[in-house]
């Protein structure tokens, strides 16, 4: 008896200390004031927790959602406190108390010291810390939560080695570590779902890994690190004759530890000598060809009053080849290479003319039409409207140039005073349009350049990722409330459509919004040609403006936004007219789609009411948009009203059972952003 109850009193003391344990576990509000006071030291500091709404600490300043325990208590799942000029370290234990965040982010301050151990954060999925005075070692702590996704460290001090580790997490997708002192090579990163990286701006070294991970990646990506070679980033490994370690002392041949013979040695020596020899005579009768070569042109020139330029700018058809070179002739763009009108500024005249900036305070950027002619560049696509390149200029500066098909249409006037137009629109979800060049055979237009990707690129991935996946419902409301809000911007112009909305003209910007390209650009058509498009391209618009020479109507937009909608919930290319192909069915072959990939690794909903309420509502939105009937459509300000009721009310219930966001919204949702509600 005695045995029996010293054996229930361990029982209950034991029950009481774990519920103590957790309830001590479960108190973040003592956890966040504990972290406060390492963030923010200063009696008078920026952050108020706890002085204005007491202890409901889901309402303080930073905490962005909160989620209910298994106990009934709330708990934080996503903090984000940025732009505060916080000055403190990040305190350890504080943080990994705070076990369910998935958010973090505590981007653009000036927080010091070492990254501390997250160890303790197995929910976490997305990661911030970037623009801050961190430094030490890459946290090798993060390599063990495999459910992070996203990883934000840029703009720090970090030094060491990127961590060889960080290939086995599973779930990676966002690896962005620019701007900061890292040394040693780049991890072998196998992973299919990593979609965005950027390590530029190291001390990173070595032959760049071919892998299926890191070859669909552009040289910006790796830009900066002098001294990383191999097949991913075009450039040669291994040493150049004249310059080999063979002739240093410090550098013995024989790598074994013997050395080489006095013999030997002389003969390599000889060897080096010959080759400088011959090599410097190759060049110089190079030098001496290309200066005949350039006086015989010059003479050319002077004599005919015409030179024109290669690469992006010349006029025609040209194919700028594989590379997409700007400037891939001998013609970098010289003062006085070029006979064009100055377009924008009025008449003919010799010289190379200008780039005529259109926004507020665009005309402030210190770039030039010949800066853009001696950029390097790479073609990013061909269209019906021209061909579109990336344009890397001398200084570092990035653009889009768009370089449209027919030169000939519209008039220059018609031109310029449209251009003028578009370059006036600034919203969120626009990509800009900088600036533009004309004459009579060229048009260009300049564009910011987005290094994130496109829509459809993030829809249907690659073939190494196993191609399309509909995304989770959360995303599909995020980015059709972007895409929606952008567009009604457009229309509120008067005479202004998009023309040419699809996945691939939707672009993902610094916070992964999506912004809106290529839009009212359908009056630079020649009605005169007949229209050359893919079969996708064709669905995206309504079926009365599927003949060129019908003029594009906003009703058509919304018709095509429809279309982008039900792409987003199916990961279906529209490769067949969608109405007519499954008409009144749409919203069963858009279950069955989703319910197909949901039998995957990787579900597209979490299957609960909750998201079926959402995807019902989406469905209804899209059939109003793709209504045969241009009268019936609804207007874009209605359908963006029904986005957002939607969205309101699936943030109202975000703390109910549906956890599992699928593979993009934990980026998109987690990165900060301010609605934009005034229209």
């Amino acid at each position: 008896m005695q045995v029996m109850c010293k054996s229930l009193s361990l029982f209950f003391v034991s029950v009481f200390l774990s519920c103590y344990i957790a309830q001590v576990r479960s108190d973040d509000a003592e956890t966040l004031l504990a972290l406060k006071r390492s963030l923010d030291p200063s009696s008078n500091g920026v952050l108020q927790w706890g002085n204005k709404t007491g202890g409901d600490f889901c309402q303080w300043q930073g905490v962005k959602q909160c989620l209910i325990g298994e106990g009934g208590e709330k708990r934080v799942s996503k903090l984000v406190v940025e732009n505060l000029n916080l000055n403190g370290i990040l305190d350890e234990k504080s943080l990994n108390q705070l076990d369910q965040l998935r958010v973090l982010s505590f981007k653009s301050n000036s927080i010091s010291g070492k990254i501390p151990s997250f160890s303790g954060l197995s929910n976490l999925k997305s990661l911030y810390l970037n623009n801050n005075n961190l430094s030490g070692m890459f946290p090798i702590s993060l390599t063990q939560l495999h459910r992070l996704k996203t990883i934000v460290l840029s703009g720090n001090k970090l030094s060491g080695e990127i961590p060889i580790s960080l290939i086995n997490l599973p779930r990676l997708y966002v690896l962005f570590l620019e701007d900061n002192q890292l040394v040693g090579k780049i991890p072998p990163f196998k992973q299919t779902t990593l979609k965005f990286l950027n390590l530029s701006h190291n001390r990173l070294q070595g032959e760049v890994p071919v892998t299926s991970a890191l070859s669909k990646f552009n040289d910006s990506s790796f830009a900066g690190n002098m001294d990383l070679c191999g097949e991913v980033v075009h450039k040669k490994c291994g040493n150049i004759i004249g310059f080999a370690p063979s002739i240093s002392p410090s550098y013995p041949l024989n790598t074994g530890g013997n050395k080489p013979s006095g013999r030997n040695r002389s003969k390599k020596i000889i060897l080096i000598i010959v080759f400088s020899v011959v090599g410097g005579f190759l060049v110089l009768s190079a030098l001496i060809v290309l200066l005949l070569f350039g006086k015989s042109r010059q003479k050319r020139v002077e004599a005919s009053g015409v030179s024109r330029g290669k690469g992006v700018v010349e006029g025609g058809e040209r194919d700028v080849g594989a590379g997409g070179g700007v400037d891939e002739g001998d013609n970098r763009g010289k003062q006085g290479g070029f006979s064009w009108d100055q377009g924008g500024n009025g008449g003919g005249g010799d010289g190379i003319g200008a780039l005529v900036f259109l926004g507020p305070g665009d005309e402030q950027m210190t770039y030039s039409l010949e800066d853009l002619l001696k950029a390097s560049a790479e073609t990013l696509g061909r269209g019906i409207m021209g061909s579109t390149y990336k344009a890397v200029m001398e200084s570092g500066y990035i653009v889009t140039v768009k370089r449209l098909k027919d030169a000939r249409y519209p008039r220059l006037e018609e031109f310029r005073r449209h251009v003028e137009i578009l370059g006036r629109l600034r919203h969120p979800n626009l990509v800009p349009l900088r600036a533009y060049f004309q004459a009579k055979e060229e048009r260009l237009l300049v564009f910011d350049y987005f290094p994130n990707g496109s829509l459809f690129s993030l829809i249907h991935g690659s073939r190494a990722s196993g191609g399309s996946k509909p995304l989770h419902w959360t995303s599909c409301l995020k980015i059709a409330e972007d895409l929606a809000t952008g567009l009604l911007y457009i229309h509120q112009n008067p005479g202004l459509t998009h023309g040419n909305l699809k996945s691939s003209n939707v672009l993902l910007g610094p916070d992964f919004e999506s912004c809106l390209t290529d839009y009212g650009l359908t009056p630079f058509r020649n009605p005169e040609m007949l229209e050359e498009s893919s079969a996708s391209s064709h669905f995206y618009r309504a079926p009365e403006c599927r003949d060129a020479r019908r003029a594009l109507t906003q009703e058509a937009d919304v018709y095509s936004f429809g279309v982008l909608l039900l792409e987003l919930l199916t990961g279906k290319t529209p490769f067949q007219d969608l109405v007519q192909e499954h008409g009144s069915d749409i919203p069963r072959w858009v279950r069955s789609v989703r319910e197909e990939a949901e039998s995957g690794d990787d579900p597209a909903s979490s299957g609960n009411e909750a998201s079926e309420e959402k995807l019902a509502a989406l469905l209804n939105i899209a059939m109003s948009c793709v209504t045969l009937v241009p009268e019936e459509r609804p207007a874009m300000r209605e359908v963006l009203r029904m986005i957002r009721e939607t969205r309101a009310e699936a943030q109202i219930s975000s703390n109910s059972s549906d956890r599992s966001p699928g593979r993009w919204s934990d980026t998109v949702q987690s990165l900060p952003r301010e609605e934009n509600l005034s229209i």
